[in-house]
């Protein structure tokens, strides 16, 4: 039987941290997945709850949450209520946030009684690939590192966010969601976050000097992050592993809402590249 459970953390900045766990009872010693969500992204996005079912029923102990400040609250943790809040954010506070994650994970004696901490892998999709590079790099504890359409460049994008003279002077730019129709704020911390820390930020930098197996999973239909970025990311680790999903999308094939009780074709067969990979 699958199992789920709902926490809620602090972070290290003021805002909680929403988690779930997925994982099929009365099971020790399973693998743990860590996996972080994307720019404009939120852990029950689309068909990502149909894939942490799939990674239970493989064996793993499957973990997903939400960055403190991606917009949501735990009143409501999907879609951007908190619009204040996503403003705020910036790359290092998801890397303080997935840290504090990990951190829970290795403090907590009842989910130690049926995972294998010492058997931790971080998946993220999107710009959380961007994360969970980095934070593979920096953090001994992590084993693996799985990608899914992840981004190989935090500074590009960054500055791509606005005219940085108005964004100065504005304190403020706005990117439209085209789901949701919201003028989502990135406010001038942003960029000052980024070029305070951007060595630590440099995705290239990072994945050149893991010491630890790591897969690229990308779709050649990926018209958000094009798939020249999964090739940089193989490029800069030679040692990686890159599975082409072919005429696969920046999803894979999923939607939010996603209504189906099956996952799509193009995310099913990324999740057995993993398992396999895993």
């Amino acid at each position: 039987m699958i199992n789920k459970q709902h926490i809620v953390i602090n972070g290290k900045h003021e805002k909680p941290i929403l988690i779930d766990t997925t994982y099929v009872s009365n099971k020790t010693d399973l693998p743990i997945i860590v996996f972080c969500h994307g720019y404009k992204g939120f852990k029950d996005w689309g068909a990502w709850n149909l894939m942490a079912d799939a990674f239970a029923v493989a064996g793993f102990f499957f973990i997903k949450f939400n960055f403190s400040h991606n917009g949501g609250t735990v009143e409501q943790p999907i879609d951007f209520p908190d619009l204040e809040a996503f403003g705020n954010n910036n790359y290092t506070k998801e890397l303080d946030d997935l840290q504090s994650v990990i951190d829970w994970v290795y403090s907590n004696p009842d989910l130690q009684k049926m995972a294998d901490i010492n058997n931790l892998s971080l998946i993220g999709h999107s710009r959380g690939g961007g994360i969970v590079s980095i934070k593979a790099e920096e953090d001994p504890r992590i084993k693996k590192l799985i990608t899914l359409a992840g981004v190989c460049d935090f500074g590009k994008r960054t500055a791509a966010l606005g005219d940085l003279e108005s964004w100065k002077t504005d304190g403020v730019t706005y990117v439209l969601n085209g789901r949701t129709k919201q003028q989502m704020p990135h406010f001038y911390q942003f960029y000052e976050d980024f070029v305070m820390n951007e060595n630590r930020l440099t995705i290239k930098r990072a994945v050149s000097n893991l010491k630890i197996p790591q897969l690229i999973v990308h779709g050649n239909d990926d018209t958000s992050v094009f798939m020249a970025e999964a090739e940089n990311l193989h490029r800069w680790n030679p040692k990686s592993t890159l599975e082409i999903i072919d005429g696969a999308n920046h999803v894979f094939g999923a939607h939010h809402p996603w209504e189906n009780n099956i996952l799509p074709n193009h995310l099913t067969e990324a999740i057995n590249k993993v398992i396999h990979f895993l």
